[in-house]
């Protein structure tokens, strides 16, 4: 059902099963059903009653199939059918976008908005609605999206994972705790990530001083080579550079190294999953080996000479390593994950201005609110705008070129 409009949709669906009416019936009060979802729903509860206005009945109501609302359902569904065969292609692009299915949706399954950790299933905006509005199930957790919900559960027992065994530093369920794991020490799964997430932003935080040093070591090298070569006769000239190179490119190797685990650390950090966090916490690489930089120079010779031809091929040397500088370090071991971002529009807050394509965007020079169709995802008090993607586990690697801006985030 697709092709039509959501609130076209909604009023064809049973409040009990979350789907197109099938024997459509009206009770007393007003309020729509299947046949067979109210029948069994007062077949199972001593009293009955109308699940949405809670309007109790003496005795059981003769329930009778709503004629009108049947051909309506039945003209919806046939429309439905027309407008998804004559637009499969949309459908397989749908289904592409749809990284995470949702597991209740029946023929094409629609993405899914969130995982729930305690049902293990994934629900899409419409079959997510249960949680959000019955009382009972508020209190599931939920998360983004997330595949093989199945590995949440112990293989030896089939309970759900919710202790860390910190005596044995694994995940475990109740029974586990009791049978398998005897007298060691147990925490709930949140407690422990909590730990491990303020662990992972340490570690974030010295990685990217780590890279930071580099960065000012080459250009403390790139600087030396220039004051050796000055001092240098023509026959020294290849020593010293040959030197600065070898150096460049070992601090090259280290950086990259190092910016690949601070990404594997940073997207690990951001994970609001407990059980994710903590299974691929201890699988993390461990921190490169790297070299203490701080004594390291480029030693000029000790002697003097014209310094004309060692001056001009030094400027062609630098200019070169410059440009392999300014993107090998960044690019290296990451350009494999490149991902075309576009942007969404119904999320653009209205100063924000998208380009044609979807790839740029600026903010107005009017400062008033624009007339925009209203949409709840859009940003209304931030600045904000989102992509298009949407990511939920993996490497991805973008570039955004920023002009005319004191502050922006990204």
């Amino acid at each position: 059902c697709s092709g039509h409009s959501g609130k076209e949709r909604d009023q064809f669906l049973c409040s009990i099963c979350l789907d197109v009416f099938t024997d459509p019936v009206t009770t007393s009060c007003g309020h729509n059903y299947c046949k067979n979802c109210i029948t069994q729903n007062w077949d199972v509860n001593d009293s009955c009653q109308c699940p949405l206005c809670k309007e109790t009945f003496n005795s059981r109501p003769q329930l009778r199939v709503n004629t009108l609302l049947s051909e309506m359902v039945a003209q919806f569904r046939r429309e439905s059918q027309q407008k998804a065969s004559s637009s499969s292609s949309s459908e397989q692009q749908a289904a592409k976008l749809a990284e995470v299915p949702c597991d209740v949706c029946t023929g094409t399954r629609l993405k899914a908005l969130k995982s729930c950790l305690v049902c293990l299933t994934s629900y899409c905006q419409t079959h997510l609605e249960p949680h959000l509005t019955a009382t009972s199930l508020k209190r599931h957790q939920l998360i983004e999206p997330v595949e093989n919900l199945e590995s949440r559960m112990c293989r030896k027992h089939d309970k759900h994972l919710e202790l860390f065994c910190k005596t044995d530093q694994t995940c475990v369920c109740m029974l586990c705790s009791v049978l398998d794991h005897k007298a060691h020490e147990f925490v709930p799964l949140r407690e422990e990530y909590e730990g491990k997430k303020a662990e992972l932003e340490k570690t974030q935080a010295e990685t990217q001083q780590m890279i930071q040093k580099r960065r000012l070591k080459i250009q403390e090298i790139k600087e030396s080579v220039l004051t050796a070569l000055m001092e240098s006769i023509e026959d020294k000239q290849e020593a010293t550079e040959k030197q600065a190179e070898g150096l460049i490119k070992d601090l090259e190797q280290e950086i990259s190294e190092l910016m690949e685990r601070s990404s594997e650390v940073e997207q690990l950090s951001h994970s609001e999953d407990h059980l994710h966090l903590l299974q691929s916490f201890s699988s993390l690489k461990a921190a490169p080996p790297s070299k203490d930089w701080t004594a390291v120079r480029v030693r000029p010779p000790s002697c003097e000479g014209t310094v004309g031809r060692a001056v001009a091929q030094l400027e062609k040397t630098l200019w070169e390593d410059m440009k392999k500088l300014n993107h090998a370090a960044v690019l290296k071991g990451v350009q494999q994950y490149a991902v075309d971002v576009t942007l969404d529009p119904d999320t653009a807050h209205h100063w924000l201005i998208l380009s044609d394509d979807r790839k740029q965007v600026h903010c107005s020079e009017v400062r008033r609110k624009r007339k925009l169709p209203y949409n709840p995802k859009r940003f209304t008090y931030f600045v904000n705008v989102l992509g298009e993607q949407s990511f939920s586990s993996g490497r991805f690697y973008f570039e955004i070129q920023v002009k005319g801006k004191t502050d922006w985030d990204v």
